[in-house]
């Protein structure tokens, strides 16, 4: 076994020890393929609102742009499926924001790892990204065999399905790479027919500004009128297309204690909501990513589903 094939195994091995489902590595290159998808959705505004996504064109295809030196991009995924799911008939939250902000206890598990890297290889340099940069997850993960992304754009995985955070360390290290694995969704439209507001507007291709994610934290005027009865209860983000994924039901719960819901969360009624004070919203949503949308975002959002 060369050495950058034991670097790779130790670095995979140490990922699953700090709780990570799964680690594959791929080359840090140009992203050939999605350069045209991406420009093509920027140009059909399907972003919506959302003009960092503009920002950093050439850096979102090429991690070396990003990292100098960069050789591989090493990507994570941590499931957070809960174990509990909120009460039926009331105003719902997506899963992953059910316990504390994922970006803090994310960042810490890479932390470790680079620290890990550090202690066990020497000195290497690299950059841990966690959904904040001009980073395509999801490209990445999918290069490194992880999963393919779905007619949903989300990242599925045959033995896990979708419920899980993708994050990466891209370094200036030479490792073994993954391959892909092939498509799996066949002639499955679940997701599809399944959009409240139609937001998958052809398979493998989801118009942001349509989503219900988008308009519940991304946007930050008020909710266009045309969507007034289409968001399915939904207060803040939106499961549904991951919710009817056949690959789901392979969705096992998460370890993270960390990921636990507060305990008020999953008890309340769509009148706890209707009456929600910025106290219980601190309290409940205190470590949590709703605090995004902040108390008055998601007051709006709840208006806007009465």
């Amino acid at each position: 076994m060369n050495s950058q094939s034991t670097y790779t195994d130790i670095i995979k091995k140490e990922a699953q020890r700090l709780g990570f489902l799964s680690c594959g590595i791929s080359k840090a290159e140009f992203l050939e393929e999605e350069a045209p998808r991406l420009e093509k959705w920027l140009n059909k505004q399907m972003h919506g609102e959302m003009g960092y996504m503009a920002n950093h064109f050439d850096k979102r295809l090429d991690p070396r742009l990003l990292v100098d030196g960069a050789k591989s991009v090493i990507s994570l995924l941590l499931n957070y499926y809960p174990k509990e799911q909120q009460r039926s008939g009331t105003y719902k939250i997506s899963k992953y924001a059910y316990g504390q902000d994922y970006h803090h206890i994310i960042k810490g598990k890479l932390r470790q790892l680079q620290e890990f890297i550090a202690k066990e290889i020497g000195e290497v340099s690299g950059r841990a990204f966690v959904d904040s940069a001009p980073v395509l997850d999801k490209a990445w993960a999918a290069k490194s065999g992880l999963g393919w992304i779905g007619k949903n754009s989300n990242l599925l995985t045959q033995q896990v399905g979708s419920f899980y955070f993708i994050a990466e360390l891209i370094v200036d290290l030479e490792l073994d790479y993954d391959t892909p694995v092939t498509d799996h969704c066949g002639t499955c439209t679940a997701c599809i027919d399944a959009c409240p507001t139609s937001a998958i507007v052809e398979p493998y291709v989801v118009d942001g500004s349509k989503c219900i994610s988008y308009l519940t934290i991304e946007l930050k005027n008020e909710l266009p009128t045309h969507f007034k009865g289409k968001l399915d209860d939904w207060a803040f983000g939106c499961d549904v297309c991951q919710d009817v994924c056949p690959w789901n039901r392979f969705s096992k719960p998460h370890q993270e204690p960390l990921f636990n819901p507060h305990p008020n969360l999953l008890e309340m009624t769509k009148n706890d909501w209707e009456e929600i004070t910025e106290d219980v919203f601190k309290k409940v949503f205190r470590k949590s990513a709703v605090k995004r949308t902040k108390f008055s975002g998601l007051k709006r959002n709840i208006d806007f589903l009465k």
